[in-house]
């Protein structure tokens, strides 16, 4: 994975019948296919009703919620897994505080996991096979948690069964591959016991990142398909994404006998770590290391694929005036040991902001505009999986109804600033919400006034703003936005980069990511908790509760010229090959004044009283406008990825991803290969064709 360093040497280099029923039924009032009678047509955001969500979302509430979620490993389809789908079902069906409905989906999807009659194994042999090192087959118990019985055993999730034995990958090729983290990365540096955790949040030196190493997202069996039993399957010899050799996670306590001992040429200077010494390149161990020259280092994987059944659990509140317009927030549920972090900061801020506003929808005080669909999802850490297998079985529905996806995964990374990422239509929901919230601790700032201080960018529009980063595929947003289209964010609290240069919390995916460690080091008090539950409650409701969806089209010209400009960087090049960049400067063109004239069609409609089919028009245009950049002829080999915006870019240049992949190919593969140039037009025509799709979505409707 990108965030783990590679070892050389041996290893080479580094129960409803379905959400249907649930959507499709509870999302509308039972007998009825229009408004609830106390519905208004012209129901709009209640700021009344904004401010007690602010007041309600309560720190202690949410501080209890993750002890109790990640008081014991809930690996994904484990027992500690499926209990806790009862517990969110139990809440969200609460008389006094749940929600309209609630139930759970399952899917048979294809999972990994290490042998436990037959652990996987590290060991330094020598020339007659005798042990001389072991690495750990287990984290140091060091508070007692990394000792439970129902902690797995550090490993590489769906990495294949195999036994490599050698010393050097340049000498014998690539027979299997270490991973670990480096304090380097991690820790600041840091590597003794008495400078991690529990005396700090550094990782402690046994401390092992486990992880899922399949390439795609999904079921790996039933790619574009649902993982129900209906569906076909391929057998998993044949599945892809697969690792084609073994792999195995070991700490750096252990990596630090292996690296220092390593003999060889010396490693580039950015492959050097916090091990304490030089970090070599092999053949073999060093002549004065502690191991005889003709040792070796064995590797023992064991894993094993099993299917399983996982659970996703949704619970609804009906919208009163659009049902059928679905407004999403998520969270996965799975984690790989305890999981305090990772998901559960972000579950339990899913309950509370759900206890809140089921409570007031109990009351009778409030109902949303539009329908709120609450989402727990199962196996996201092999994989994005319950979420994925969501968007392929509600595919058609969800592309024609889903307004918005808010993903809170991992809510608090550390307690300094705000951090969202999101596609720019969210921009401006999202900052009007951290406009009205006030930041913890005793600044006396807003959220968006700290953020700022931390994160920020100079817009020709707007000026300094805060910097919304863009979306990968690092958590469940993925398949909504890539997939799906839909406008999708991800809301969390993060650190002061200028007091670490931690790539992510110290403890991310090991047995030390316990409550513990984030009441004592990443938010004692649960302030950032709270700010975050606030932040992404507040959003919630203005995209539920608007009249008109608070997104902003505009935002996407910022992006589109900032694309555009770095493509005209590549005009000379592309001229020799007779490729001209004209149809995309008047596409971009058209959709900035598309865009422009859409935003004041709106603003003359606010300034009067629209009728129900007018604001209903205006906001379809709003919500279909994300589907208008998918292409299914974009990315043929990339599964799942059809946004031409926001598909993974390999290319340098950091224009429309489709153009900068195709262009870095061409260019590398020589001028005189045509054909790679012809595909550099034809990623150059699906983006003029995208824009001009997305400029007519936001034409008057009339306008054919």
């Amino acid at each position: 994975m990108q965030w783990v360093k590679v070892l050389g040497g041996v290893v080479g280099a580094a129960a409803v019948l379905g959400l249907g029923i649930i959507v499709g039924h509870f999302a509308i009032p039972k007998g009825a296919d229009s408004p609830a009678p106390s519905a208004s047509a012209s129901q709009d955001l209640d700021m009344k009703i904004l401010e007690t969500l602010m007041e309600q979302l309560d720190a202690n509430r949410i501080r209890e919620n993750l002890r109790e979620l990640s008081k014991e490993p809930h690996l994904a389809t484990s027992p500690r897994d499926e209990a806790l789908v009862q517990l969110l079902l139990q809440r969200w069906q609460d008389p006094e505080s749940g929600l309209d409905s609630a139930g759970t989906t399952e899917y048979e999807v294809l999972l990994s996991f290490p042998n436990g009659e037959q652990p996987n194994r590290v060991d330094v042999v020598n020339s007659t096979g005798a042990i001389l090192f072991s690495c750990r087959h287990s984290e140091e118990n060091v508070t007692g948690e990394q000792g439970d019985p129902n902690v797995v055993p550090p490993y590489a999730a769906y990495a294949p069964p195999g036994t490599p034995q050698a010393v050097n990958a340049a000498k014998y090729g690539v027979a299997g591959v270490l991973v670990y983290t480096d304090p380097k990365d991690i820790n600041d540096g840091k590597s003794l016991p008495n400078e991690t955790f529990p005396h700090s949040w550094c990782l402690p030196p046994s401390g092992v990142e486990r992880g899922s190493y399949f390439e795609y997202f999904g079921d790996p069996l039933t790619p574009y398909l649902p993982a129900r039993p209906y569906s076909f399957r391929l057998n998993s010899d044949n599945a892809s994404g697969f690792p084609p050799i073994p792999i195995q996670p070991i700490g750096f306590e252990d990596a630090q006998v292996l690296l220092c001992n390593l003999g060889g040429n010396l490693a580039p200077a950015d492959w050097q770590g916090g091990l304490g010494c030089d970090y070599n390149l092999g053949p073999g161990f060093r002549s004065n290391s502690i191991f005889p020259e003709d040792s070796q280092v064995n590797v023992s994987v064991h894993n094993r694929l099993e299917l399983r059944n996982s659970s996703n659990v949704l619970g609804i509140i009906r919208g009163a005036v659009e049902p059928d317009r679905y407004v999403l927030y998520g969270n996965h549920r799975d984690s790989w040991v305890h999981g305090a972090v990772d998901p559960s900061t972000g579950t339990a801020v899913l309950l509370e902001l759900s206890r809140v506003l089921g409570t007031l929808l109990k009351k009778g005080t409030w109902r949303p505009r539009r329908s709120i669909v609450f989402a727990s999802w199962g196996a996201e850490e092999f994989g994005l999986i319950g979420s994925t297998e969501f968007t392929e079985e509600f595919f058609s529905k969800l592309q024609e109804r889903a307004v918005a996806y808010i993903n809170v995964d991992i809510s608090v990374f550390a307690n300094a600033t705000l951090r969202v990422q999101g596609t720019p239509p969210i921009q401006s929901v999202v900052f009007s919400a951290a406009k009205q919230i006030s930041a913890p601790g005793s600044s006396g700032l807003s959220i968006y006034d700290n953020w700022i201080r931390y994160y920020n960018r100079s817009s020709p529009v707007y000026g300094l703003v805060p910097s919304l980063g863009t979306l990968g595929a690092g958590s469940d947003y993925a398949p909504f936005i890539h997939f799906l289209g839909i406008s999708s964010m991800d809301i969390a609290y993060t650190y002061d980069r200028s007091k670490t240069s931690a790539r992510i919390y110290p403890t991310y995916h090991t047995a030390f990511d316990t409550f513990d460690y984030v009441d004592k080091f990443l938010d004692p008090g649960f302030s950032s908790h709270q700010a975050v539950a606030r932040t992404a409650g507040n959003v919630l409701l203005r995209l539920s509760d608007s009249l008109f969806l608070p997104l902003n089209v505009s935002d996407y010209s910022e992006t589109l010229r900032s694309f555009l400009q770095a493509a005209e960087n590549l005009s000379v090049l592309l001229e020799q090959h007779n490729i001209s960049l004209g149809p995309l400067v008047t596409a971009v063109e058209k959709f900035e004044g598309a865009a422009t004239s859409f935003n004041q069609r709106i603003a003359t409609l606010q300034e009067g009283t629209p009728n129900p089919l007018q604001v209903r028009m205006i906001n379809d245009q709003l919500m279909l406008l994300e589907r208008t950049f998918l292409s299914s002829q974009a990315f043929p080999e990339e599964r799942y990825y059809s946004h031409v915006l926001w598909a993974p870019r390999t290319g340098s240049v950091a224009t429309f991803p489709g153009l900068s992949n195709a262009y870095s190919q061409a260019e590398n593969t020589g001028h005189d290969r045509p054909t790679a140039w012809d595909e550099v037009q034809r990623q150059l025509s699906i983006v003029v064709a995208a824009l001009e799709g997305a400029a007519a979505t936001l034409r008057p409707v009339a306008d054919l």
